[in-house]
C-alpha cells in the first residue's frame, strides 16, 4: 500500500480500497457503484485538482479572436466548460458551422449541453489516443483554422508539436489553469490498495502533496497518454491502463483488473 509519510491504517472489514482521484460521481447509478458491488470493494472519490477559470480581461492578452477560427479541438470536458463559458463572458456568439475534434466520443456526446449535435460538425478519435485525433484533424487541415482550448499549464506538447509539424494553422486558446488540491488528509488515517490517476495534474498534484511519495506495492491506474507518461516520468509502476483497444474507460479498466484478480485468486 501507499507510503506517504502519513500513518495508515488498513480499511474495515479488510475491503480493498480504491481512491478514485475525481468527484464522487453525482447518480447513485454510475457503473462506478456497480463495481464497488461486484468485487466487494470501497471507492473513495477525492479530486487531486481544481480548475480555475481565466477571466475574459486575462484572456484578451493573448490576443485570439474566436470568431476567426473555425475548428475546436478539446481533449476534456473542462476544456468545453471553458471554452463556453469564455464565449459566454465574452458575449461572443460561436458560429453554428464551427467544427469541433474531440479526443472520445465521450467528450464529443459532451458538447450536448452546450450545441446542437450534429456529426458532419463533431469528429471525434476511434480510440481515444493522440493519433486517431490527428487521423481525423488531418482530414481537414486544409480547410480550416483551429482553436486548441487548453489549461495554462497543462497543455499537450504532442499535440502542439503535431500541429506544427503538419503546417496547421492553429492557435493555443488557454482559458483555465490547474492547481493541486490539498489531499493530505486523504491519506492521513487510511491506506489505498489501488490509486487511479487522470490527468497529468493529477500525478503533479500526488507529488505536490507527497515529495517522498513511495508506491510500496499500490497498484497505480492510469487514463490517456499523458497521464501515462507523466506517471512513469515521476517513477510510477502502472498496471492499469486505459484507453486501450477493448478497454476504453477507467472503469471498464478497473473491471477487468479486478475480474483477473479475482480468478487468480480462485485458482
Amino acid at each position: 500500500m501507499a507510503k506517504t509519510g502519513v500513518t495508515s491504517s488498513v480499511s474495515a472489514k479488510n475491503k480493498k480500497r480504491i481512491l478514485i482521484s475525481q468527484p464522487r460521481p453525482e447518480s447513485e447509478k454510475s457503473p462506478y457503484f456497480d463495481l464497488e458491488r461486484k468485487y466487494d470493494v470501497e471507492l473513495v472519490f477525492t479530486p487531486f485538482i481544481k480548475l480555475e477559470g481565466i477571466e475574459p480581461k486575462e484572456f484578451r492578452k493573448q490576443k485570439i479572436d474566436i470568431t476567426n477560427y473555425t475548428a475546436v479541438v478539446f481533449t476534456s470536458r473542462n476544456a468545453i466548460d471553458h471554452f463556453f463559458r469564455m464565449c459566454d463572458d465574452m458575449k461572443v456568439s460561436v458560429s453554428q458551422d464551427t467544427k469541433y475534434f474531440c479526443i472520445t466520443e465521450a467528450v464529443a456526446l459532451y458538447l450536448q449541453k452546450f450545441t446542437l449535435y450534429r456529426k458532419r460538425k463533431v469528429f471525434y478519435g476511434a480510440d481515444g489516443t493522440n493519433k486517431s485525433l490527428f487521423d481525423i484533424i488531418n482530414k481537414h487541415k486544409e480547410n480550416e483554422r483551429f482553436m486548441y482550448v487548453c489549461s495554462e499549464n497543462q497543455q499537450d506538447n504532442e499535440i502542439v508539436t503535431w500541429l506544427k509539424s503538419h503546417k496547421c494553422d492553429f492557435a493555443l486558446a488557454f482559458m483555465y489553469r490547474t492547481i493541486s488540491n490539498d489531499i493530505k488528509t486523504v491519506f492521513s488515517k487510511t491506506s489505498y490498495d489501488i490509486i487511479c490517476l487522470f490527468t497529468p495534474s493529477g500525478v503533479q498534484s500526488l507529488f505536490d502533496n507527497f515529495p517522498k511519495f513511495k508506491q510500496n506495492g499500490t497498484i497505480m491506474g492510469v487514463f490517456g497518454n499523458n497521464t501515462l507518461k507523466a506517471a512513469e516520468v515521476a517513477g510510477l509502476k502502472l498496471q492499469i491502463k486505459a484507453p486501450i483497444p477493448h478497454v476504453p474507460s477507467m472503469i471498464t479498466a478497473l473491471d477487468k483488473f479486478l475480474a483477473d484478480k479475482k480468478t487468480k485468486t480462485k485458482k
